[in-house]
């Protein structure tokens, strides 16, 4: 490192389990971020600051003034020119930390170009609005062995669980299928801005012990919070299912382009 790099992050490498070989293994790392609202404008901005080497931020959506509640890296001037959110992430990043590269994405992930997207990213980060995604990323995690964290926050409620393909079960293990029916989206039941950072900042923790070489770290479990009632609950996430189409049978649908669907969306273009 850099005398200037040393010092950018001497308060990161002195704590323990980062250290100087941890903080010279995240400027190496490379991450794609799916989705940059609200748990996806905290994972860019925090992995930024924390000194990850290549962050590849997709979104198709614009952004607009509802987002400023809760989107971190927006700004109101970002809404009234109506700025692709990667496009405008990306910005805002690179006058937070010039010394690593961000390329913003501005696309739908889908079966067509997630291998594009995703391939040769050590770490899958989720800051989707969506199962249809969510299922997407589980199928190209499980296939080619890169962890995903998963994310979701609606209302005051929120919860994140690490995928390690392996070692812990996957979305499909624990929902061999995506949830029946409507689902609660902030456009239905509203979101509050404390409940995205909690979840966003639990899912960057784990992301920061897997890109410093500490991912043994990672702990097998499924953390479930809630911001209004003060209610925190952690489960024991279990190890792969026999039964998974996914980890057992490696079937990968979703990938395949083979199980699409309509989906509800956060955001001006939602279908």
């Amino acid at each position: 490192m850099t005398p200037d790099e040393k010092e950018r992050y001497s308060r990161q490498i002195l704590f323990s389990g980062m250290g100087k070989a941890g903080q010279e293994r995240l400027a190496k790392a490379r991450v794609a971020i799916a989705g940059c609202g609200a748990l996806g404008t905290l994972q860019a901005g925090a992995l930024a600051r924390a000194g990850a080497g290549y962050l590849r931020i997709i979104d198709r959506d614009y952004v607009e003034l509802v987002n400023l509640q809760r989107q971190w890296l927006f700004d109101e001037r970002d809404a009234e020119e109506g700025l692709p959110k990667a496009v405008a992430a990306a910005r805002h990043l690179a006058r937070v930390n010039s010394e690593i590269e961000i390329e913003p994405v501005t696309a739908d992930l889908n079966p067509s170009n997630a291998v594009e997207f995703l391939e040769t990213m050590d770490l899958i980060l989720d800051g989707t609005d969506n199962f249809e995604t969510r299922y997407l990323i589980n199928d190209f995690a499980i296939r080619e062995s890169v962890p995903w964290i998963y994310g979701a926050a609606v209302g005051s409620y929120g919860l994140t669980m690490p995928v390690m393909p392996g070692r812990t079960a996957c979305l499909r293990c624990l929902y061999p299928e995506p949830p029946s029916g409507a689902q609660p989206t902030c456009e239905t039941a509203g979101v509050l801005n404390a409940i995205t950072s909690a979840i966003a900042s639990l899912q960057v923790g784990d992301a920061l012990k897997i890109l410093s070489g500490n991912a043994a770290e990672v702990a097998a479990r499924i953390t479930t919070i809630d911001v209004w009632t003060g209610k925190v609950h952690q489960a024991n996430q279990p190890g792969p299912s026999p039964d998974c189409p996914a980890c057992a049978r490696r079937e990968f649908e979703h990938l395949d382009g083979r199980h699409r669907a309509p989906v509800s969306l956060c955001g001006r273009n939602a279908v």
